[in-house]
């Protein structure tokens, strides 16, 4: 392996998806992730469960941010007002990754199992922010509505950000998703 290299989890992730674009995730496993990151399969394991979790690795992130955002939200919001400022937060993450995140999606959308999984993923992200909402006081059903109604808002808007040539921000993605969503009721 030679001399150590900063960033191993860094470079890994970048490894896979790059093996994951080249040659379709099935066909990828974690010896050749960890073989083009410079890492020894066993530093691989060290840092993910199985090759799957490369993809899903800022999930607990992701969820933990939503769930703050939440609590920190000014006490007047309604719940889903309150929700979907954890999901706006959430999409703060993602902003400097933009590319990963188009990258990622293709190939999750490219395997049933991966789909699978991010759905899995949404669905602790509903759970989360039910929870976050409860804890501020919110009502059921209200709660699971409003978390249920923002994790939508984040998926829809979520397609929309990594769709658009223009690529407006994640906030806008969300505003324009929120405001459609409205004029449902």
């Amino acid at each position: 392996m030679g001399r150590w290299m900063p960033d191993a989890q860094g470079r890994m992730i970048r490894a896979a998806m790059e093996l994951f674009a080249e040659r379709g995730f099935e066909q990828t496993t974690a010896v050749d992730i960890a073989e083009r990151a410079g890492v020894t399969e066993r530093t691989f394991f060290r840092h993910f469960a199985d090759k799957r979790e490369v993809l899903f690795d800022g999930s607990a992130t992701m969820v933990h941010t939503v769930h703050e955002a939440i609590l920190a939200a000014p006490g007047d919001l309604s719940p889903l007002e309150a929700a979907l400022t954890g999901i706006v937060a959430a999409g703060d993450l993602l902003e400097e990754r933009r590319d990963h995140a188009v990258r990622r999606s293709r190939i999750i959308a490219a395997n049933p199992s991966l789909q699978e999984r991010e759905l899995l993923k949404l669905a602790a992200m509903v759970d989360t922010t039910a929870e976050a909402l409860r804890k501020r006081g919110a009502p059921e059903p209200a709660a699971d509505l409003a978390a249920h109604s923002a994790v939508t808002v984040f998926h829809v808007a979520f397609a929309s950000w990594i769709s658009e040539q223009a690529q407006p921000s994640f906030a806008e993605c969300v505003a324009q998703t929120t405001a459609a969503l409205r004029k449902l009721m």
